[in-house]
């Protein structure tokens, strides 16, 4: 399995979309013929998650947004992105 590094740049592949389910009332992570329901840490994440970010630059954006010292989330953030990744619902 590949691990991210905090150079990486993370992106949604082609037909991979964040969307807010007003029935559900919670974020989804939409793929072809999948769809993942995710909890409001993982939307922060993906929100950010553009192709155009590193992972380095995602966390220290979500460290200022919830005032924690980046390398206390970092591991959280790369294990999540990795997660996601071994899913192909992510991709560097």
């Amino acid at each position: 399995m590949m691990t991210l590094r905090a150079s990486d740049v993370p992106r949604l592949p082609r037909g991979v979309r964040l969307r807010f389910d007003a029935i559900r009332g919670a974020h989804v992570l939409l793929a072809p013929e999948r769809a993942f329901n995710v909890d409001a840490t993982a939307a922060a994440v993906l929100e950010l998650v553009d192709g155009q970010r590193t992972i380095a630059q995602i966390v220290d954006i979500l460290a200022g947004r919830f005032d924690e010292r980046p390398e206390v989330i970092t591991g959280d953030v790369v294990a999540m992105l990795n997660d996601l990744v071994s899913k192909r619902v992510v991709e560097t």
